[in-house]
């Protein structure tokens, strides 16, 4: 073996090529005679005995190796110092390492280093740093990331990332690829590796392991892990196939930890007895805590006091800068620990006792400040807060039904959903009985994508294994419902679509609230991949006897649209724009059918101000995970209205708040709005890039909603470049009927853009039958709803098919409508073509006008690429004054910044991948550029750009 093959082929270790790149870094300079030393510091369970191993089977064939570690089956530090007394001394062990590496270059390696006695670590510490330039011995050091080594070159190792422990995970259950030498988490010290006996190694698949992994699993041990191969390692292989392939429930907690655990527990030993106190206490405190929120400085005070230790101690730690060894950090009133595993580490460590009367400290400490508050509250209800359940429930020795009912019902909405999901988890641990304790499992799930955390949600989930409670219970389908749920935001739409169809059938006789919500979600999921039968199936299952009038008519109403009944379902619609009781809880919903019943309607103003109402409804009673929907569909209506600023700012808004609580599907969907603002607003980089996101999301998950609106923004912003050819191409397959092509609900919107660009690339003649009947189904539609702005376009759709001698008034009537709806994009839009056919037809006179008024209007709505476009016709029109060409003087004034340094680069001689490259952009960037300023121009090559702007040019 040598050192090239160790390294650099295919990786022995998941997830550390860059450390293996060190590594090989550092033998190769120990070859040439230039040793030194390296500490590899880690928590456990990392690998860091992995790399120390890698290492030194990389270097056997070139040198001798020193191994040496704590462990007692292995050679131990007086593999380093010999046995003679007060032979553990830096001098001596300096002395025998350069003898040993007098004749070939020297690898020492030490493992565990931070376990050994303080004499032996003290002595290795000082010879590694006596090692000086021209060393033949390099040595390596595994410990933690404690003190003990500080002052030496260190490597510090970080979790494995997503791709790495997944890969690892999918080596561990079989269905991973062959790989060479080992994998990550296997044997001791969190790694496995073919040491001397090289590499083509397979390594070997844990007992019990399935060859079918589970997503929901997958995702529960990615999750726990966190990371840690050796944790995830020692996970697995503790969980039966049956466990592994979700046919049974996960246990809770999941076993195989305890190594991992014990090993972080291991520092806790040396630290002084008030600072265990205090970690006891910040560890048991986020029991009740949602993840990731930490613990409650305050409550840790409270807590600390009640139980004796220092107050000058306490706020050094919990409110100044006192160190606590690495294990706490304060980030405002919460404290939270460096690394999950260190909270978990202390209380496996904890005895059992002392930890339970921890819990019921901190519940007795969270009773009191519930009684206070609910003391002074109107109602008066004095029951025990929810928190302090929850430390109630984590004291207790075993499961225990009663308190588990008792967290069930405390659970209710006055809470938050991260603190109900969190309580029903525990009472689900408490409960005795499986099918129960499935169903609770399934209901913390529920309030955890209600909180925005899916990867919470699946991971109870799991818990209740593949069918989620026995058929017997009452509440029987809410783990299926759930699965539906999170499928809807983050998986392919039609399976969503199917499993919350499946799971309102088993809700309806026993949650008909649930079941509804089922059959809502379903519908929306039909919605957006674009079935109208899916869409009217689920709706039609909905009974809506028991609701309002105001649901009731939505129902029906929209079943009456999808139906072909457009008249009687706008007449149904318009009974429930405006919902009664904004703030009750059920009001965000009610405010967002709303806000959909305006948009089908075409009545964009209420649309605007619903949302808007939905929107403040969501921020004020939540749930987080209904914030992206409702800045989704505000902005879809300011887009219908044409506000396209504040679409934009509401949509980037929702993308923030989708990528937080895990919804990629609503990410596309926000995409696809900032695609359609961009091609507005421009530039038109923003806009290819937003479409290029929402159709990347939009394929595998069959969203055809956000796909059509995509590609309808990427061809508007290619009629705004003036790339009229490729936007039709784009837009055809869009508006026609039939099956496989637009949104049904998106179709007609694009129609008047469909026409312009085929009129616009001389297509009118080829598809004269076919634009002309994507218009009288368009006037058919603008017959119907309310949109202010159909008529205009309309109107602008005929002139573009009518005669010569009939267009001027076509043009005149939408420009009429234009007035009595109000808009400047769309009125713009018009004047902008009226000019340039008068232009066309050398009524250049008469187009000036028009294509001034296009210009300021495109301008006050920051239409930038569709303003240069009305520059270009307004100077091919004769136009020369400041409204045309900005005041700076030079050929080049009529360009942006941009696209003056594209010209100059061409006028040199420069070929777009040139350009690219010299000025960071991409060469399709550069072409776009170029288009617009030959148009900006008048010119129509690069020679006479070169000429133009040579030195016998203006």
């Amino acid at each position: 073996m040598t050192l090239s093959t160790t390294v650099r082929s295919p990786l022995r270790l998941y997830g550390r090529s860059g450390e293996l790149a060190i590594l090989d870094g550092l033998l190769a300079r120990l070859r040439q005679g230039d040793g030194g030393a390296l500490v590899l510091a880690a928590p456990p369970g990392l690998g860091r005995s992995a790399l120390l191993r890698e290492a030194a089977a990389a270097h056997r064939p070139r040198g001798p190796v020193l191994y040496a570690t704590a462990s007692p089956d292995e050679r131990g530090p007086h593999a380093l110092f010999g046995s003679a007394p007060g032979s553990r001394t830096s001098e001596v062990l300096l002395a025998r390492l350069r003898e040993l590496g007098a004749a070939r270059p020297l690898l020492v390696c030490a493992d565990d280093a931070h376990t050994w006695e303080p004499a032996s670590r003290t002595a290795l510490g000082l010879a590694a740093r006596g090692l000086g330039e021209g060393s033949r011995v390099a040595v390596l050091i595994a410990a933690d990331d404690g003190p003990a080594f500080a002052g030496l070159p260190a490597l510090r190792l970080g979790p494995l990332d997503e791709d790495a422990a997944s890969a690892l995970l999918e080596r561990l259950t079989g269905g991973g690829e062959e790989v060479s030498g080992g994998a990550e988490g296997l044997g001791r010290g969190a790694g496995f590796t073919g040491g001397a006996e090289g590499p083509g190694r397979r390594p070997p698949r844990l007992p019990g392991v399935t060859e079918g992994l589970d997503p929901v699993v997958r995702a529960e041990l990615l999750r726990e892990a966190a990371g840690n191969p050796r944790l995830l390692t020692g996970l697995t292989r503790r969980l039966t196939p049956d466990q592994l392939a979700g046919r049974t429930p996960l246990p809770c907690p999941l076993p195989g930890a305890e190594a991992v655990l014990a090993a972080h527990a291991d520092r806790l030993d040396g630290l002084p007895a008030r600072t265990r106190a205090l970690l006891l206490l910040a560890a048991a405190a986020q029991e009740h805590e949602p993840a990731g929120a930490g613990a409650d400085a305050l409550l840790l005070l409270r807590a600390g006091t009640r139980t004796g230790l220092p107050r000058n101690f306490l706020d050094g730690v919990l409110f100044g800068s006192a160190a606590t060894e690495g294990f706490l950090q304060r980030a405002g009133s919460r404290v939270h620990f460096s690394h999950p595993l260190f909270a978990r580490a202390v209380l496996h460590h904890a005895p059992p006792a002392r930890r339970r009367a921890t819990h019921e400290l901190l519940a007795a400490l969270l009773a009191e400040t519930g009684d206070r508050a609910a003391a002074s509250a109107p109602s008066g209800d004095r029951a025990a807060p929810l928190a302090s359940l929850v430390q109630l429930s984590c004291a207790a020795p075993g499961q225990d039904a009663a308190l588990a009912a008792r967290l069930e019902a405390a659970a209710t909405a006055r809470y938050p959903h991260a603190e109900r999901s969190s309580a029903l988890s525990r009472a689900a641990v408490l409960t005795t009985d499986p099918p129960l304790r499935s169903v609770r499992f399934a209901a913390a799930a529920e309030q955890a994508a209600l909180a925005g955390d899916p990867d919470r949600a699946r991971a109870l989930l799991a818990r209740t294994g593949a069918a989620g409670e026995h058929a017997t219970t009452p509440r029987h389908g809410l783990a299926p419902y759930v699965h539906g749920l999170l499928a809807l935001r983050s998986g392919p739409a039609a399976d969503a679509h199917e499993a919350l169809m499946a799971a309102a059938a088993l809700l309806g006789p026993h949650d008909p609230r649930r079941a509804l919500d089922a059959l809502l979600g379903a519908a929306e999921a039909a919605w957006v991949t674009g079935d109208a039968p899916g869409y009217l199936e689920a709706m039609g299952r909905i009974d809506p006897a028991p609701y309002d009038r105001a649901f009731a008519s939505y129902r029906a109403g929209m079943c009456a649209v999808l139906a072909g009944r457009t008249a009687e379902g706008h007449e149904l619609l318009r009974q429930c724009l405006d919902p009664a009781d904004p703030v009750s809880l059920d009001a965000p919903a009610a405010l967002l059918r709303a806000g959909v019943a305006a948009l089908v309607l075409g009545e964009i103003a209420a649309a605007c101000r619903t949302g808007a109402r939905a929107l403040a409804a969501v921020r004020t009673t939540g749930p987080d995970a209904l914030l992206p929907q409702a800045l989704e569909h505000l902005a879809y209506a300011e887009l219908r209205a044409g506000r396209h600023a504040g679409a934009r700012a509401h949509a980037l808004e929702g993308l923030h708040a989708a990528r937080r609580t895990g919804q990629p599907n609503s990410s596309v969907r926000l995409h696809a709005v900032l695609a359609l603002a961009a091609s507005v607003e421009g530039p038109a980089e923003a806009c290819t890039a937003h479409c290029d996101a929402a159709l990347a999301g939009a394929g595998p998950h069959g969203l055809a909603q956000p796909a059509t609106l995509a590609t309808w923004a990427r061809a508007r912003a290619d009629l705004a470049a003036g790339r009229s050819e490729e936007a039709a191409a784009r837009l055809g397959p869009l508006v026609r009927p039939g099956p496989r092509q637009g949104h049904f609900a998106a179709r007609m919107l694009a129609v008047p853009c469909y026409v312009e660009a085929a009129v616009l690339a001389s297509r009118g003649a080829e598809e004269a039958g076919e634009l002309h009947a994507a218009v009288a189904e368009f006037a058919g539609w603008a017959a119907r709803t309310t949109d202010p702005q159909a008529p205009a376009q309309l109107a602008r759709c005929q002139a573009l098919l009518a005669p010569a001698e009939e267009a001027d008034a076509r043009y005149a009537e939408a420009l009429a409508h234009h007035d009595r709806a109000g808009g400047d994009f769309e009125r713009a839009r018009t004047q902008l073509l009226y000019g340039q056919w008068l232009r066309r037809r050398r009524r250049t006179r008469e187009a000036r006008t028009p294509l001034r008024d296009a210009l300021v209007a495109f301008q006050r709505c920051s239409a930038r690429a569709w303003a240069d476009r009305a520059a270009g016709e307004l100077r091919a029109a004769g136009e020369q004054g400041p409204s045309v060409r900005p005041a700076t003087d030079g050929v080049l004034s009529a360009l942006t910044p941009q696209q003056q340094r594209i010209a100059r680069c061409v006028a040199e001689g420069a070929t777009n991948r040139e350009v690219a490259l010299r000025l960071s952009l991409s060469p399709r960037t550069v072409d776009h550029h170029l288009r617009n300023v030959f148009a900006a121009l008048g010119i129509r090559s690069r020679t006479e750009l070169a000429r133009l702007l040579g030195p016998e040019g203006p």
